[in-house]
C-alpha cells in the first residue's frame, strides 16, 4: 500500500519578511536594524585544495552580489588551499575561515566518488556559532535569483531540495534498483514487499541550516560510530537530519541531470539556483563532448555562469578591495531582497 506524504511548497507560510514599503533601500523592519550592518546570518560554501573550484566560488560571490544579496559569503576552507587562492577569495569580498579535515571512521566502503571522503570536512560550518542562520552552497552551483527570504524560515527544521535517484551513482541502491524515484512516486511504486518505503532523500548542495555548538558535537559524536556510506556526508546529513527535514522546492537547488530525468518537474525560467554538478557541466571546465552537454539549455546555462564570471562590474569594490580573514569585511552587498515566490507542484509521495 502507498502512503503519500503532501509537501507544500508555499513560502508565504514558511517566511514572513515583514518587508515595509522602503525594502528596496535595505529596510528590515523586523530586524530593527540594517540587516548588512550586523550580519549575523550568512551564506557558506567549502573549498578544498589547490584545484579550479576556487573558480566556482568566485562565480559564485560574484552572482550573489549579482541578485544584491544582504548577506556575506563565508568560505571554508582547508590547510591545502594555497595563499594564492584564499588572496583571490579575499579580494573578492569571501570570509576565509580555515577549517581543520574530517575524515570518516576506516571503513571497506567505496565512495560513489573518490573525492567524496573529503565532504565530512564541511560538518566543522555547524561550529560557526556567530551566524544564526546560514545557507550552505557547493561551489559548483550559482544563485541568480535572490534567495535571502530562506535565511527567515522557522527555525528547528533543515531546509533542503529532494535528490534524484535516477542517476548511476545511486546502481547501490534499492531505489534504482527497481526504477523508483521521488521525483517521479507514482511513476514506479514501491513495493509492498520490500518493507516501508525510504524516507525522503535531499541533496547535500545546497541546505538551510542553524550553526550550534551542540549540534556540531553530536554530528561528530555520531560520525564515529557511523559506517561510511557510499553518498558520504550527504547519507550522513540525511540520516542525521530526517526527524527536521523539510523539502524545498527544486527551484532552489536544479541538479542538471533533472532536466533530462525529469523535465516534467522543471520550469526552468523560474529556478534561482543551478547546480553544475552532472558529468562535464562545470562551466570552468566545459567542453560539451560529455554525455547530455550538447543539449541547447545546458550551454544556456553555462553561458549564463560564464556571463557572471566575466562581469567585471560584479567584483567586490570594498574601501581596500580586501576582505579579512575570519572578519567581517565591507559587506558584499547592501541591497532589497524580494517578495518570495509562492511556488506549488505536485505533492510527492513517500512511495
Amino acid at each position: 500500500m502507498s502512503i503519500s506524504i503532501p509537501i507544500e511548497y508555499d513560502l508565504n507560510l514558511l517566511v514572513n519578511p515583514g518587508r515595509c514599503s522602503c525594502a528596496r533601500s535595505g529596510c528590515y523592519p523586523n530586524r530593527g536594524v540594517d540587516a548588512a550592518s550586523h550580519p549575523t546570518k550568512g551564506y557558506v560554501t567549502f573549498l578544498a585544495g589547490s584545484g579550479d573550484y576556487v573558480k566556482g566560488v568566485v562565480g559564485l560571490a560574484k552572482g550573489l552580489r549579482k541578485v544584491k544579496s544582504a548577506y556575506p559569503l563565508v568560505v571554508a576552507i582547508l590547510p591545502d588551499v594555497p595563499e594564492e587562492h584564499r588572496e583571490i577569495l579575499r579580494s573578492q569580498g569571501c570570509i576565509v575561515k580555515e577549517i581543520e579535515p574530517i575524515y570518516p571512521p576506516e571503513n571497506q566502503i567505496q565512495f560513489a566518488m573518490a573525492y567524496y571522503v573529503i565532504n565530512y570536512s564541511k560538518l566543522r560550518i555547524w561550529n560557526f556559532e556567530e551566524y544564526s542562520k546560514m545557507v550552505y552552497l557547493d561551489a559548483d552551483i550559482q544563485v541568480y535569483e535572490n534567495i535571502d527570504h530562506l535565511l527567515d524560515t522557522p527555525d528547528g527544521y533543515f531546509y533542503a531540495v529532494m535528490d534524484c535517484f535516477c542517476e548511476k551513482t545511486w546502481s547501490h541502491s534499492p531505489q534504482y534498483s527497481i526504477g523508483y524515484c521521488q521525483q517521479c512516486p507514482d511513476r514506479v511504486k514501491w513495493p509492498a514487499e520490500m518493507g516501508s518505503p525510504p524516507p525522503l532523500y535531499f541533496n547535500a548542495g545546497m541546505f538551510v541550516f542553524e550553526p550550534s555548538k551542540v549540534t556540531y558535537d553530536n554530528l561528530l559524536e555520531t560520525l564515529v560510530i557511523t559506517p561510511p556510506t557510499p553518498f558520504a556526508e550527504q547519507d550522513f546529513l540525511n540520516m542525521f537530519f530526517q526527524p527536521i527535514y523539510k523539502p524545498i522546492p527544486l527551484v532552489y537547488n536544479l541538479v542538471l541531470a533533472m532536466l533530462w530525468r525529469h523535465p516534467e518537474n522543471v520550469e526552468l525560467e523560474k529556478v534561482k539556483v543551478v547546480h553544475y554538478c552532472a558529468a562535464g557541466s562545470k562551466p570552468w571546465r566545459y567542453t560539451g563532448e560529455e554525455a547530455n552537454m550538447d543539449r541547447e539549455d545546458i550551454k544556456m546555462l553555462v553561458k549564463k555562469w560564464w556571463d557572471v564570471y566575466n562581469d567585471e562590474s560584479l567584483d567586490f569594490k570594498g574601501e581596500d578591495g580586501v576582505a579579512g580573514e575570519e572578519a567581517f569585511s565591507k559587506p558584499s552587498i547592501m541591497a532589497s531582497m524580494p517578495e518570495p515566490a509562492v511556488s506549488y507542484i505536485p505533492a510527492p509521495s513517500a512511495a
